[in-house]
Parts: structure tokens; sequence; C-alpha cells
């Protein structure tokens, strides 16, 4: 069935590229927000297929069944529970273009609400493509690796990126709908992948992984919520914390784990509340992006949940409000959790708040994180002899008074990444500017300080330690 489905859709030229240039940009940002009015003025009257494909299966519109014949076997799409087939074919899911760096391919989800009131989902909804997991898909450094683990796989959509470089992946879930959905879009988009069902860590209780990703289910909710896609059943963010904390032992030596979620604010500070969850011997770089008040947390969650406008949304809306308080919950916080098992006795650990753009994917720059930190710690007279590159996205940036000798403000900039800013002075833009990889840094040091008239043993006391930040930071590197 996966098969004949993928050559109907092939044939409809129903790819990511192939829609992009029928709908055009303005119908594509529509569908982003929920509503396919004007994908349908797009396609106006036409029946060719691959507008049939589109009504179908991303519009969610009814098509007669010799046009559907055209997209598929009826019969094998019924029986798969993909259609219903009356005097219309209707789609009872939805299979919508979604491409990887490397291959066109399809992600199956359940059916996204168009143009309607907010719709109350199913126990067991499985979530398409979402503003969560697409990020988290950039968050995912690019290197080849030999096993990856997609943790909570819900439509597959991190196992098809995951394709691109990882020898073997194995794919898990707690809801078997999701893993019915993720064995279609894994079938359709060409990515072999071991699909288990269970809990977290134990269907891979036998087994360790170079990179672990995973967008768990991860809302703050009460007691007794029945979406499984985004409610794990813990007290509070103990589902994140489970989810980092178990990590340890299924992380191979210098293996990656990624995790896009939610964490609570309480009166602890946040250092070390999250540092506290990293296993023993994992550098971490933790990334606060967004906090929200619970006020704006549990509105966005109860409309997700369509209780917007029913009897139910108050009442829920109180006994959220009583379950944050009872767990001493003042705000919620939305980042990015990365750690590498470096197997130190004194490792890494990095908490922050970046609610900066960034320049997506930041999935290598975060990498590279992880791989400068050996040259952070050299000893001082191993970093003098060192020779440092600056980044190529690196720029300068001097502000000051119109006709001032010297600038007031210098600025180093990174254009890629997390693209981070640093304040420095002359002396520091100085040596940055000369790092091009010929010089060892205590010769440019001590060039600087010449021409400075600085003595250079104390320029380099007051400059190392500032050096190590630009080189954790992606500016240099060693």
């Amino acid at each position: 069935m996966i098969d004949r489905l993928r050559d109907g859709l092939l044939a409809a030229d129903y790819t990511l590229d192939g829609v992009q240039r029928r709908l055009g940009q303005v119908a594509l940002a529509a569908l982003a927000r929920n509503s396919g009015v004007a994908a349908s003025r797009a396609l106006g009257d036409a029946d060719d297929p691959q507008a049939d494909a589109i009504r179908l299966w991303l519009l969610h519109e009814s098509l007669p069944t010799d046009r559907a014949a055209r997209l598929g076997a009826l019969p094998e799409l019924q029986a798969a529970g993909l259609v219903s087939v009356g005097p219309q074919v209707r789609a009872a899911v939805e299979v919508k273009p979604h491409g990887s760096e490397r291959r066109q391919g399809w992600i199956c989800s359940d059916l996204t609400p168009l143009d309607g009131p907010p719709v109350r989902p199913r126990p067991d909804f499985v979530l398409g493509a979402s503003p969560a997991s697409t990020t988290l898909a950039q968050l995912i450094p690019r290197a080849k690796v030999g096993s990856a683990l997609d943790l909570g796989t819900g439509c597959g959509i991190q196992s098809l990126h995951l394709g691109d470089h990882c020898d073997t992946i194995v794919a898990t879930d707690l809801n078997p709908r999701a893993l019915e959905l993720a064995r279609i879009t894994l079938g359709l988009s060409g990515v072999p992948a071991e699909l288990r069902l269970g809990s977290l860590y134990e269907p891979v209780q036998d087994a360790s992984f170079d990179l672990i990703v995973t967008n768990p289910p991860y809302v703050l909710s009460p007691p007794g919520g029945e979406l499984v896609y985004r409610e794990g059943g813990f007290s509070g963010d103990g589902l994140m914390r489970r989810v980092v904390a178990g990590s340890a032992g299924r992380l191979a030596p210098e293996g990656t784990l990624v995790v896009l979620g939610n964490w609570a604010i309480t009166d602890e500070p946040l250092q070390e509340r999250l540092s506290g969850w990293v296993p023993s011997g994992c550098d971490a770089l933790i990334l606060q992006r967004e906090r929200l008040d619970p006020y704006e947390y549990i509105e966005v969650w109860l409309a997700d949940a369509g209780l917007v406008g029913t009897a139910e949304y108050l009442p829920s809306y109180r006994r959220w409000l009583e379950y944050f308080d009872g767990l001493g919950i003042t705000g919620v916080g939305l980042g990015w959790i990365v750690l590498r098992n470096a197997g130190r006795e004194d490792p890494d650990v990095r908490v922050e708040d970046w609610p900066h753009s960034v320049a997506q994917p930041v999935g290598d720059a975060l990498g590279a994180h992880f791989a400068a930190i050996g040259a952070t710690r050299l000893s001082d007279e191993a970093l003098l002899a060192a020779t440092l590159v600056r980044a190529d996205s690196l720029t300068q940036e001097a502000l000051g008074e119109p006709g001032a000798a010297d600038p007031q403000h210098i600025v180093l900039r990174q254009s890629t990444g997390l693209c981070r800013a640093v304040a420095v002075d002359t002396q520091l833009a100085a040596v940055v500017g000369a790092c091009d990889g010929d010089l060892p840094l205590g010769v440019l040091v001590d060039a600087v300080a010449s021409l400075s008239g600085m003595d250079s043993a104390r320029l380099a006391e007051d400059l190392l330690p500032r050096v190590r930040l630009l080189i954790a930071d992606g500016m240099l590197t060693a």
C-alpha cells in the first residue's frame, strides 16, 4: 500500500517543491495559520491529479471516487484507515509533503483543523509538523553518526531528518497510533527505522546511542490529561527531568542528547534546577528561549485542547492555576537542552537566557560549542601557544562620536548560529582581527601590547579569560 501510495503522490507531483510552486507563498503561509481558504482559491476549479491530491490530503476536501482513484488504490487506502469511501472520498489522515536536506518526503498525521472553531483532539491524536518539531529538527547537529534514538517519535518527522545522517534509527512512542502513522511517514519517505512501543527509555534498556533527539509531551498540565501527544502524566516538569537525567547509560561515549521542551520557574534558581538534571560526566548547554507567565501558558494549551468557548474552559483554567500554585510554579520556561557525554570529572554546564534571534539551523553551531570545550580549558601557556582562527561569520561594529579618534563601543557579532554579540575593547578587537591561523596567540598579544604601550604579561592576563569565552561562543576556533 505504501509503495503504491508513494507512486501516486509522485505521479501527481504532490511533493514539497511541487506544492510550493502550485500554491505560492501566500497560500502556504495561510496554511501555517490553519487556514485553507487561500490554497482553495489558488487551485480554483482545477481537477488535475496534483490539485486533487492537495484537496484530499492537505485541504481535507472530498473528491469524487473516480478522481480519488487516480491518487492510489482506494480499497487499500480504506483498509489502512487512510480514507473513507462513500459517494465521495475523504481523507481520514493528513499526508503532507515535507522535505529534509536530502529527500522529498511526506508526513502522515491526524487532520489539522482548518477554517473552523477549535476541535477537541482525540486522546491518541498524532500531531503533524508543528513549530516545535520543525525547530527541533533544526537543533540537531548534522554530523554523521552510527546510531540514533527518536524518543517519542509521534508522526516520525525527526526520523525522516535523521535518515540523512544516521546509519541506524530506533523510533519509540507510548502511543500505538503514533507508531502506525510514523510507519507510513517513514515508508513513504524511504527512511528505514525500527519502531518500538513503550514509554521513555523502557524500549531501549539494552542499547546506547550516538544521538538521542526528543520533543517529549512536556506540557505542565494538571493530573488527568488525556492528550498523549502533549501530556506525559508526570508532576510539573518531571517528564523533562526524567528525559534528561534518564539519558545516563543510553548515551554512548561522546553521544549527544537534544531536547526541546518546557520547565517550571520556581523560587529555586534556574541554574541550580536545570543543572541538577544533567547526568554526571555530561557537558550541557541549556538555553531558555522564552518565559511565559502562568496565565499566558495556560491559555495557549487550553486553546490547543479546543476548550475555548466551551463550558469546560473556566473550570479547567482554575484547576490549572490551583495546580501551579500547589507546586510553586510562577512561570514556565521554553527552550533547548543539549548534552554531550564527554566523560569529564568536571563537566562544562552552561545555563542561560537566550531570547534573541538565531539563524536556523543552529545544530552545527551547538555541535561546535561542545567541540570547543577542550580548547577553552587549555592552560594559559598552551592557549598562548595555539594558533586561533576567527569565524568566517564574525563581523565587527564600531560606534562613536563623529570625528572622534577612537570608537566608544566595539561589538563582535556572529551572523550565523546563535548570533551572539560581545562588547570588546580595542586590544581584544585587535587580537581577534589578527587571528588568521598564522601566528600563535602569544605573539599577537605581544604585538598588541607593544603598539598599545602596555605590559605584555598584564595584557595576556586580562585577555585570556575573554578569549576563552570567544572560543566557547564559536567566534574563535583553536
